[in-house]
């Protein structure tokens, strides 16, 4: 819809599953793009029940994290784009969802980028080395094509997935000697 409109500044959002309130308090961000290069301002409701408005400078943004806390709602935020050709931009998310294809498993069952970069490093080239790309467990598994990916094959639950994640990060510390952080947040009582 923005790049129809002529809308620019939004197009690294293109493929990033989840939705707009997940990607402020995540800061989402692809190709050199973040949330935080386009967001204004945005609304909160606070576990108390009250609506506070947070302002750019308030949410002290940084790589994947805000101010925003767990128990808080992103309700709403106000973006600030730029005007372009529509067609470039057109042209921009044709572009990113190409790369997409190509190098991650938009057609599986996955719930997205599972484990933040490390500083100086990239998740996936640790879970690659430390022998993880394919591992599966049950119905849970890790992504051959991007390995920090973890795909749903059949009927996995939730807490297969976190089992499954939770032995990667334990395969990454033990062989690497580096610690991955969840990207994906987790919610509730693994059973």
């Amino acid at each position: 819809t923005a790049a129809d409109a002529g809308l620019g500044g939004f197009s690294f959002l293109a493929g990033i599953p989840g939705t707009i309130g997940g990607a402020v308090k995540m800061n989402a961000g692809a190709y050199g793009h973040e949330i935080k290069d386009v967001l204004v301002s945005c609304k909160v409701v606070t576990r108390h029940g009250t609506v506070d408005e947070r302002h750019l400078k308030d949410l002290g943004f940084e790589y994947r994290r805000s101010l925003i806390k767990d128990d808080e709602i992103v309700v709403s935020a106000i973006f600030k784009g730029h005007s372009e050709k529509p067609e470039t931009l057109h042209q921009q998310i044709i572009t990113i969802m190409q790369e997409r294809e190509l190098s991650q498993p938009i057609r599986s069952r996955t719930g997205g980028s599972t484990f933040k970069n490390p500083p100086g490093q990239k998740a996936w080239e640790l879970i690659d080395k430390a022998g993880c790309r394919g591992y599966k467990m049950g119905d849970a598994m890790v992504s051959e094509k991007h390995c920090n990916f973890l795909i749903n094959t059949g009927n996995a639950r939730a807490a297969d997935l976190e089992d499954l994640g939770e032995h990667v990060q334990k395969q990454v510390s033990l062989q690497c000697g580096i610690p991955l952080e969840w990207e994906i947040k987790r919610f509730g009582l693994k059973k």
